[in-house]
């Protein structure tokens, strides 16, 4: 058998991090990719394995510079290698899982993981999270499945899964829609696949678009604040289908007077947002005044989407069309 050729990709998080002094100096990043794939057992299976040191970044200082750089690697490399595995922090990976699933052709596997437990905590779950994702980018089927995230023997999809927990091994979930499938000792199995993929070639990204969470009682101070800073376009999270108090409407006014989308998701964790309630912030009343329905994404996600839609010189009046599968 063809040996397959695996490019993994060192960006950062727990998983390089180590600080045994936590009272005094806390979890620092120490180690590369180099370090970690020096803990890993032989392959059964013929892999070629090369390391790109992209950075050692914890997970809050991503943004989406780095993803758009992240993404032109892998666009590098597409054709030397059969797969790729990004080693990534934990609080900001499903973002980057869907900025890299929306800005990348349906040609290789991609796959990210991270740790919960720095390299010298006891049970550290690094070196195992890594193994099984080099074993999802080399197998057969992987690259039908395209950008992946592997964490705990466990392959979920980068569009639905999300980080569900603070500290907990087990801390990612695609909620209802469940796992893609996973990695056994003797092989990877998928149990189920995406039907919708979309492909969005972009030359530069901007980043200026806030999301705003309502709560009861909200107004429009915090979109008045978009407004001034000129923003491109906001996400909001409003409230259960897409509802919001009646106090944040004339800040949406004064955003879609000014051609800014204004893009609405719920902070529930899961369902649709629909236009079905007809009171005063309802979900009908934003849709006449222009709103754009984000389907069953969450915050963080729907705010990748439209921005890269935006980078696209999407016209304002063309967006809702391209949520309508989400």
């Amino acid at each position: 058998m063809k040996a397959k050729n695996i490019l993994l990709i060192s960006v950062g998080g727990t998983i390089i991090m180590g600080g045994k002094s936590r009272s005094k100096n806390g979890v620092v990043p120490i180690f590369n990719g180099s370090d970690l794939v020096k803990m890993l057992p032989s392959f059964k299976k013929n892999i070629n394995l090369d390391i790109y040191e992209y950075g050692n970044y914890p997970s809050p200082q991503i943004n989406m510079n780095n993803m758009f750089e992240i993404r032109n690697i892998i666009l590098k490399n597409l054709d030397k290698y059969d797969g790729f595995v990004i080693t990534h922090g934990t609080d900001t990976l499903e973002e980057t899982a869907y900025f890299l699933d929306l800005t990348l052709p349906k040609k290789r596997a991609v796959v990210l993981t991270a740790a919960m437990r720095s390299v010298d905590e006891l049970g550290m779950d690094g070196p195992r999270n890594i193994y099984s994702s080099i074993r999802v980018a080399a197998s057969n089927d992987g690259h039908y499945h395209k950008v992946m995230v592997v964490l705990n023997d466990d392959i979920f999809d980068a569009k639905t899964v999300t980080k569900i927990d603070t500290s907990n091994i087990s801390s990612f979930s695609s909620l209802y829609m469940g796992i893609l499938g996973i990695v056994d000792e003797d092989k990877v199995v998928f149990y189920r696949k995406r039907y919708h993929y979309e492909y969005y070639d972009i030359d530069s990204i901007s980043t200026n678009v806030p999301l705003i969470k309502l709560y009861a009682g909200a107004d429009s101070t915090f979109i008045d604040a978009a407004i001034n800073n000129n923003a491109d376009g906001i996400v909001i999270e409003a409230l259960g289908r897409g509802n919001v108090p009646p106090n944040v409407l004339p800040g949406i006014k004064r955003a879609i007077e000014k051609r800014i989308p204004i893009l609405i998701v719920s902070r529930a964790y899961q369902g649709r947002v629909l236009d079905v309630y007809g009171y005063d912030g309802g979900g009908k009343q934003l849709k006449k005044m222009g709103c754009i329905f984000g389907g069953g994404l969450s915050g963080q996600k729907a705010r990748i989407k439209l921005t890269i839609l935006l980078a696209m010189k999407i016209p304002k009046e063309k967006l809702t069309q391209y949520f309508k599968n989400d």
